[in-house]
């Protein structure tokens, strides 16, 4: 297979670390598959056969704010903290989570050669645990695993996810860990769509609906560990389903781990049923995001769709506002990145921007 590596310089720097990782022997031909996975802001990532090779956001040299709650927090950018990537990725590293979160390859995996853009050690400087780097963007390197299709949504990992979710929350977090960046991300979103579609006639609409939110997030469970940005793209089969990129995982409420399932459920781009299985299989695996034990009934109450009975009361008492902040999120989001591509918003976009207006009417 053609492995050369089209695009920018540093995507051609990517494709030929990845190669190199995969290959240490330096092999004449190879014949593995080759692709570029992801190009964001805030992470470009690169397969080279059995191996993925992430660059991660530029790191930032200050604190990335208080994210306790729904509108705080830094809004410059999506870099992490100096030292909470490090924090991050040696929690996929633990072996408590080993089910659960997809480990990184090691370090020692990278090829041994100075990468772009960086500085020799000081030899005045005690050494530190550092992630390589490829200019000012870490680096790490993971086993490929195979994503969710999303061509047959009738076979996507709820339950198994679910299951997943309640684990990572019921794991005791390791100290030194960040706050998640979940409620930041929301934040984040809506100064995007402040800059880059000002005049869109759904704009108001969307700040609208940010403005019902607390100006504080209460804090409920914030010594949850938790992901901050799950969504079905986060998981990979290797050999067996895993949670993937953890860049936005730290302490916080697990209820924001549930909440772009919940937003989308009380949008009803999430069917009925399946939400009831998703949040059923988190509460009978212990997940705390609820509040509820085991076998309390009900998924909600009648403006959500559930019933609302049971022994553990209603869970949208804790979902109901990371749920709207994260239909806020997915609108001002929607609102930003169709106003630069100069196009209109498609269905699921407009869904979500009827769903802010419902948010303001209650």
């Amino acid at each position: 297979m053609d492995d050369t590596a089209p695009g920018t310089p540093v995507l051609q720097e990517l494709h030929a670390l990845a190669r190199a990782a995969a290959h240490p022997e330096g092999a004449k031909t190879c014949p593995c598959p080759v692709a570029l996975l992801a190009d964001r802001d805030d992470g470009t990532v690169v397969r080279h056969g059995p191996l993925v090779l992430k660059a991660h956001a530029p790191r930032t040299a200050a604190g990335s704010g208080d994210t306790s709650g729904a509108r705080s927090g830094d809004r410059s950018g999506q870099g992490a903290a100096d030292g909470d990537l490090d924090a991050r990725i040696a929690v996929a590293a633990l072996p408590a989570l080993a089910g659960v979160l997809l480990p990184p390859l090691p370090g020692a995996a990278l090829p041994h050669v100075p990468l772009p853009g960086t500085c020799p050690p000081d030899a005045s400087s005690p050494p530190r645990a550092r992630t390589a780097v490829l200019g000012d963007r870490p680096l790490t390197l993971w086993p490929y695993g195979i994503p969710v299709d999303p061509d047959a949504p009738e076979a996507a990992p709820w339950e198994a996810a679910a299951r997943l979710l309640a684990l990572l929350h019921r794991t005791p977090a390791p100290p030194g860990l960040p706050a998640m960046r979940a409620p930041l991300k929301a934040a984040l979103a809506v100064d995007r769509m402040r800059r880059a579609a000002p005049g869109h006639p759904a704009t108001a609409t969307v700040l609208r609906a940010w403005r019902t939110l607390p100006e504080e997030y209460p804090a409920s469970a914030t010594d949850r560990l938790c992901h901050g940005d799950f969504h079905l793209g986060q998981l990979v089969r290797a050999p067996h389903w895993r949670l993937i990129d953890v860049d936005d995982l730290g302490l916080g409420d697990p209820a924001w781990d549930l909440a772009r399932p919940a937003a989308w459920f009380a949008a009803g781009l999430l069917a009925p049923e399946v939400w009831a299985r998703f949040l059923g299989a988190y509460e009978a695996a212990g997940g705390p995001a609820t509040g509820r034990r085991p076998g309390d009934a009900g998924s909600g109450d009648e403006n959500h769709g559930g019933g609302g009975e049971g022994n553990g009361g209603d869970p949208w008492a804790r979902l109901d506002v990371p749920a709207r902040a994260l239909t806020v999120q997915t609108a001002a989001l929607a609102l930003a990145k169709s106003t630069a591509e100069g196009r209109p918003l498609d269905e699921v976009e407009n869904v979500m921007i009827d769903t802010c207006a419902r948010i303001v009417a209650l």
